[in-house]
């Protein structure tokens, strides 16, 4: 039976978890030590296994750490407020144009500049008393994030884009099937559109007003911040960052540069290090175990034997109809992904159990790669141990005044999950 399974137990109590307000480490926590033993491992082995598959995440939760440590700079010495200046500048009190702002912004962390989420807790918590004074709603900017985080690398080649379509060309190939670069850019642009649509949907339901209380940084205060030399020398902090990780492939290393450029040039004083450091883990850290707990949690339900059960009974309910096939294989896609919380993680296991099937039924390589994407995708949009919801979050709750599940996930599920499974599942019956 499919709910005696340890993926989906597992994924049930996480989400249980979640919305009763568990702390999202606690949560995932507990459903990966389910996943082991609903799978028949003792709690022994359970833990062991959890423990061990942590380190497949650890340069992420360092680079968080890391990243942590400048935007706690940046916002110390009052950069993050100049930034927020400018933006606010341009909003000119209208909301949509804020959200653009921050699909751009987003967009170019995923592409151009890949620094993905590390932007997040340095610019928003500056600009929240400006989203207050506008009464904004700010699940309307959880559902930018959600967008401008996830539909750049999906669609475009570039930055984290590179990687995750390279991840689906060498999963495809190691499961029997050569698709080129070029197949996956021309495919993927579809879940790409079907967020866009979900993107617009949602910014005109979440557009009435909402009250917030001021309790950071006044709004006279920001109007009121002026460029010194130690903003100019974070800011050079933040291009050297960018410009290490780019040469030399490694966030962690950038980070750590630009923490040191910080330090020599005396932008931060000496004694302020350890200051700096313990700002970035209060600012990071918690998403960073998180991360940890994300990678023990897969290697669990991998090495437990659960995912191949949940497989061979998925499998069996396919028969030789098409449309069937594609919502149940997404719908196993979107369990797992539920689980550990990254569509990057989730493409190889998924790969190799969805490309022999397509094979087998006939699907396009077209629609086979819109199937592994969407499958990927769909729950990564709306895991309460996703960084993509767990970075728009750490900015917008910087006050205490946004839910993680009910103003990020819940919103990034309905709006782009649920339709990239309804409209996504139709569509590669077509290609």
């Amino acid at each position: 039976m499919i709910l005696t399974n340890g993926v989906v137990l597992s994924v049930i109590i996480l989400a249980v978890l979640s919305v009763l307000k568990v702390p999202v480490f606690f949560a995932l926590m507990i459903a990966a030590i389910s996943a082991g033993l609903f799978s028949g491992l003792n709690i022994t082995d359970t833990m062991s296994i959890l423990i061990g598959g942590m380190g497949n995440n650890a340069e992420t939760a360092l680079s968080y750490i890391l990243l942590g440590s400048l935007a706690f700079a940046m916002e110390e010495t009052g950069a993050a407020a100049i930034m927020a200046k400018k933006i606010s500048n341009l909003v000119k009190d209208n909301k949509v144009v804020l959200c653009l702002i921050i699909v751009v912004i987003a967009t170019v962390a995923e592409t151009i500049i890949p620094i993905h989420i590390a932007f997040i807790p340095i610019l928003i918590p500056p600009l929240l008393s400006v989203m207050n004074k506008l009464k904004m709603n700010r699940k309307m900017l959880s559902v930018s994030f959600g967008f401008g985080l996830k539909a750049p690398y999906i669609a475009i080649p570039l930055g984290y884009g590179a990687i995750f379509q390279g991840l689906i060309v060498e999963s495809f190939k190691s499961s029997g099937l050569n698709i080129s670069h070029a197949d996956v850019v021309k495919t993927n642009w579809i879940p790409a559109a079907i967020m866009a649509v979900g993107l617009v949907v949602a910014l005109i339901v979440f557009s009435g007003e909402r009250e917030y209380k001021d309790i950071l940084v006044d709004e006279e205060d920001l109007k009121n911040v002026k460029m010194e030399k130690r903003h100019v020398l974070i800011f050079i902090s933040g291009l050297i960052t960018v410009g290490v990780q780019i040469l030399t492939d490694s966030l962690p290393l950038g980070a750590l540069i630009g923490l040191i450029f910080i330090v020599a040039t005396r932008a931060i004083k000496w004694d302020d290090m350890q200051n700096m450091l313990d700002g970035g883990i209060r600012m990071m850290g918690f998403i960073a175990f998180v991360m940890l707990i994300a990678a023990g949690y897969a290697n669990v339900v991998i090495e437990s034997g659960a995912v191949d059960q949940l497989v061979n009974y998925a499998t069996s309910l396919l028969g030789g109809s098409k449309l069937v096939a594609s919502y149940v294989m997404i719908l196993l896609g979107l369990l797992i992904t539920l689980g550990i919380g990254t569509s990057f993680g989730t493409v190889p296991i998924i790969s190799a159990i969805y490309v022999p099937i397509a094979m087998k039924l006939g699907y396009s390589p077209m629609a086979t790669i819109l199937l592994v994407t969407i499958a990927a995708v769909c729950g990564d949009a709306g895991s309460p141990a996703s960084d993509t919801t767990l970075g728009p979050t750490s900015g917008l709750n910087a006050d205490g005044q946004h839910d993680h599940i009910r103003d990020t996930c819940i919103p990034m599920f309905t709006f782009f999950g649920i339709p990239l499974i309804i409209i996504g599942g139709f569509v590669t019956t077509l290609l």
